[in-house]
C-alpha cells in the first residue's frame, strides 16, 4: 500500500510539473503574445514553426545560451536565491488543488490535506520574498523600489484574498479542497448555488455574496501575481523593469516563469473554489452517462474516459481564466500607486469583511 501510494504520488508530481505546469507556463507566454497581437491588430509570433508554435522552444534556447552576467555590486547569495524563491512557491501550491476526480482509482490530487486553503495561503505568500530579495540584493534604486512596492501590495491584497474565501468555507464547513468541489457537485457551483434548486429563495440570495467573493478573490489574485493593472512592482515606464532590472539569462527567465506559474495556480484555485473544479454539469442521457462525466470512478473504460474528461474540463476552465488575465492586461491602464492601495484598503477589505456577515446571516436564517 505504501509503495503504491508513493509511486502514484511521484507520478502525479512529475506529471503535474513536467507534463502540465511547465508546458502550460511556456505556452501561456506564447498565448499572451498572440492575444496581445490580436488586440493590437498585429501578427504576433509567426516565424518559428507553424503559427509560431515553436516560439517558446526558441525563447528557452535563447535564455539558456545568453551570458549569465552578475553585476559586481550585488549581494551574490541572495541575488541567486531570489529567482528560485519566485518560482518554487507557485509550483508547490498546486499540490493541494484537485485537478480531476480519479484515474484508475487514483485521486487526481497530489496531497489531499484537510487544511488545503491554509496551505495555499502559507506557501503562496512566500513568493513575495523572492521579489523583495531580488530588489534588495541588486543594490540598485529601481529594483529596491520595485521590491518595496511588491511587499506592500501583497500584504494589502492578501487580506482581501483571505477574507474572500471565508464565505466558501462557511458554506462547506471544511477546509479540504476536494470537499469544496464535492459540495459544488451536489449543491451547485459557488457562483451559481441556485442551479438545481430554482425555487429556493435562500440560494438566490446566497448567490449575491458568493459572486461578490468571486470577484474580490479574482481581482486580489491579479494583485498578488503583479498583473496589470496591478503591475506597479515592475512598471517599466517608472522603474525600468523593477525588481528584475539587474537580472539576465535564466535568472531573468525564472521571474517570468514564476509569474505565469502563479497565474496558472491562481486560476486553478479560483476554478476549485468558485467554478466547480473539475465538474461539468451535463444532462443525463441514459444510465451511467451522468456518473461517467461527473465522477469518473465507474469501472473499466468508462472510469478512464470519465477521469480524463474531468481533467480536461478542469484545465479548460483554467485556460479560460488565463485568457481573461491576458485580456485584462492588454485592455486596462495601470493604476497609480495611491489608487492601488486605496482600492485594497478602503474598498476590497471592507467589502470582503461585510460579505462574511451577510453569508453568515443567510446561512443562519435559511439553515442550509
Amino acid at each position: 500500500m505504501n509503495v503504491f501510494f508513493i509511486t502514484t504520488s511521484l507520478l502525479k508530481i512529475i506529471g503535474m510539473i513536467f507534463v502540465v505546469i511547465l508546458p502550460m507556463v511556456s505556452y501561456a507566454v506564447y498565448a499572451e503574445r498572440r492575444v496581445s497581437a490580436l488586440i493590437q491588430d498585429r501578427l504576433g509570433p509567426n516565424r518559428v514553426g507553424p503559427a509560431g508554435l515553436f516560439q517558446p522552444i526558441a525563447d528557452a534556447a535563447k535564455f539558456l545560451f545568453k551570458e549569465d552576467f552578475t553585476p559586481a555590486q550585488v549581494n551574490k547569495f541572495y541575488y541567486w536565491l531570489a529567482p528560485c524563491l519566485a518560482m518554487v512557491p507557485a509550483i508547490t501550491t498546486i499540490a493541494v488543488v484537485p485537478f480531476g476526480s480519479t484515474l484508475l482509482g487514483v485521486p487526481m490530487v497530489i496531497a489531499d490535506i484537510n487544511v488545503g486553503i491554509l496551505y495555499v495561503f502559507a506557501i503562496s505568500s512566500l513568493g513575495v520574498y523572492g521579489i523583495v530579495l531580488a530588489g534588495w540584493a541588486s543594490n540598485s534604486k529601481y529594483p529596491f523600489l520595485g521590491g518595496v512596492r511588491s511587499s506592500s501590495q501583497m500584504i494589502s491584497y492578501e487580506l482581501s484574498l483571505g477574507l474572500a474565501v471565508i464565505p466558501v468555507f462557511l458554506l462547506v464547513g471544511n477546509l479540504r479542497l476536494t470537499n469544496v468541489v464535492r459540495y459544488q457537485i451536489e449543491n451547485g457551483w459557488m457562483i451559481a448555488p441556485f442551479i438545481g434548486d430554482w425555487a429556493n429563495l435562500g440560494k438566490w440570495l446566497l448567490a449575491i455574496p458568493m459572486i461578490t467573493s468571486f470577484f474580490v478573490f479574482t481581482i486580489a489574485v491579479f494583485a498578488e501575481t503583479n498583473r496589470l493593472p496591478f503591475d506597479l512592482p515592475e512598471a517599466e515606464q517608472e522603474l525600468a523593469g523593477g525588481y528584475h532590472t539587474e537580472y539576465s539569462s535564466m535568472k531573468f527567465a525564472l521571474f517570468f516563469l514564476g509569474e505565469y506559474a502563479a497565474m496558472i495556480t491562481g486560476s486553478a484555485i479560483i476554478v476549485t473554489l468558485f467554478l466547480g473544479g473539475w465538474h461539468l454539469p451535463l444532462p443525463s442521457l441514459h444510465g451511467g452517462f451522468h456518473w461517467l462525466v461527473v465522477d469518473g470512478t465507474a469501472p473499466g473504460w468508462r472510469g478512464v474516459v470519465g477521469g480524463l474528461f474531468n481533467i480536461a474540463t478542469f484545465f479548460v476552465k483554467v485556460a479560460a481564466l488565463l485568457f481573461m488575465f491576458m485580456w485584462v492586461r492588454w485592455t486596462l491602464p495601470r493604476f497609480r500607486y495611491d489608487q492601488l492601495m486605496r482600492l485594497g484598503w478602503l474598498f476590497f477589505f471592507e467589502i470582503a469583511l461585510v460579505n462574511i456577515f451577510i453569508v453568515a446571516g443567510i446561512l443562519a436564517y435559511f439553515q442550509f
